[in-house]
């Protein structure tokens, strides 16, 4: 009987673990970030430590859990802001001793010290004037000396916590999810667990922060990226996600609805916290969700159409008047109508690539207002620009560039004025000496003379071919 009850408690415990490993985070429910009575809350003091990198005292946040004991030893998470902010970034616009204490309330993260530097490493470290001068930006770079040698050692002296690289992650937002993905990758002998919330620019390229992907997929214990669907910069995360797909580095790609702000980036800490320091499944981490990105072909700002990773495209039409809409995009698409009035649907998985597509709404083909119209098809119709990975060769680059322009001639065949564009090379009005070959390039019957200018994209595929010396001027 014994022998069965122990059995049976093996069984137990290794049904609890394997929940535990393969449970998948949700994304935050409303009410994550509000203030709980009833339930024991931690603490956050000011600390002030000596920085031989900037050669004076800095200063940080540092929130212990409930219940802190400086008989137990803790892990650290190091959270770090963006360009506008200091060490009480977080505490002011992400309230992450909040979403802390509730997760603790209910046994969902392992007691942690979180430490909230200011990661702008320079004396007058405050977020002043111009946030974007080189020297400022520069100090953000900085700061992973100052990190390395001075705050970590602080808060290891200073602190009852845990000193190998297994019980410390760091992550941050905007320019301090930049710095924790370059910091954290770079430093795989410091940090196990690293995290990317909305990465600025200052995300090195995917090639220079993982340059040893066996390596790097070897020694971390979680790499997670986030970001909102809608963010301008989600180039910088999703790029670093191709990047580890393809190299075969286990992480979490997760895009949300949302834009730049502290919506996705509390939900991030939400998220990413459960996580940490636990034993880690990377079986589940496919099983994230991924938003609809807006296309590049959107007008402004609107949120729709937005294109999946799998070229799927979701389309979202406010027509309250309407008895029936459709996509016509390769073929026609039903989108079915809510109580607001507003149409929605998704297609198949796309084709690479350029394509027209319209809006038929109750049998008459329309261009959709939220996307740039070209004129194809016979007609000004809309377009949509679906996203692959050899697509870089019509990207815009950091190359010299030629002009577009508009020209006319009299044609005596139509007896008529006429327009062509011409693409003239970079340098072309400073060399008027010189001549150039020519290439004369024709659109498609459903075209005009705009086509290849405009949907075409010639003059940055002809500037980059350019720029790489596989064409001539």
């Amino acid at each position: 009987m014994k022998q069965v009850q122990n059995n049976s408690l093996f069984l137990g415990l290794a049904l609890l673990l394997t929940t535990a490993l393969t449970a998948q985070v949700k994304p935050a429910a409303p009410g994550f970030d509000d203030v709980k009575a009833g339930i024991a809350h931690g603490k956050i003091d000011t600390i002030t430590y000596a920085s031989k990198t900037v050669g004076t005292r800095r200063r940080a946040l540092v929130y212990t859990p409930p219940g802190f004991s400086r008989k137990k030893k803790y892990p650290v998470l190091y959270l770090l802001h963006g360009i506008g902010g200091d060490e009480k970034e977080w505490l002011n616009g992400g309230k992450p001793q909040v979403i802390l204490d509730n997760l603790y309330a209910e046994g969902k993260i392992a007691p942690m010290i979180v430490v909230m530097p200011n990661g702008r490493a320079m004396k007058d470290d405050r977020p002043v004037g111009n946030i974007f001068d080189s020297a400022k930006v520069q100090a953000f770079a900085n700061f992973e000396k100052d990190l390395l040698n001075d705050l970590i050692p602080y808060v290891e002296k200073s602190f009852p916590v845990r000193k190998d690289r297994e019980n410390r992650a760091i992550a941050g937002l905007s320019m301090g999810g930049g710095q924790s993905l370059n910091f954290g990758l770079g430093n795989l002998d410091k940090f196990a667990w690293v995290g990317g919330f909305s990465s600025a620019p200052n995300t090195k390229p995917p090639q220079e922060l993982v340059p040893n992907p066996a390596e790097a997929a070897q020694k971390l214990k979680l790499l997670f990226i986030s970001c909102g669907a809608s963010d301008g910069l989600i180039q910088f995360s999703k790029r670093t996600h191709d990047y580890l797909a393809k190299n075969g580095v286990p992480h979490i790609y997760f895009i949300e609805p949302g834009v730049h702000d502290f919506a996705v980036w509390k939900n991030g800490l939400f998220m990413l916290s459960q996580l940490l320091f636990k034993p880690v499944d990377t079986t589940t981490f496919s099983a994230y969700p991924v938003a609809g990105a807006r296309a590049a072909t959107n007008v402004r700002s609107a949120a729709y159409p937005q294109i999946y990773p799998d070229s799927r495209v979701k389309f979202s039409i406010k027509a309250p008047d309407a008895q029936k809409v459709q996509i016509d995009l390769g073929k026609k698409y039903d989108l079915v109508k809510d109580a607001s009035g507003t149409w929605t649907g998704t297609t198949d998985s796309i084709s690479e690539g350029f394509h027209y597509y319209s809006l038929l709404v109750d049998g008459v083909a329309v261009a959709d207002p939220a996307s740039e119209s070209f004129y194809g098809m016979g007609r000004m119709a809309s377009g949509i620009e679906i996203p692959f990975a050899g697509g870089g060769y019509y990207a815009l680059r950091d190359v010299p560039h030629g002009d577009v322009r508009i020209k006319r001639y009299f044609s005596r065949v139509t007896n008529s004025w006429r327009q062509f564009y011409v693409y003239t090379p970079p340098g072309y009005d400073a060399n008027t000496a010189e001549t150039f070959p020519v290439l004369y390039i024709l659109h498609g019957g459903g075209e005009d003379e705009r086509g290849w200018a405009t949907q075409g994209k010639t003059d940055l595929i002809v500037d980059n071919l350019i720029a790489a010396k596989k064409a001539v001027p």
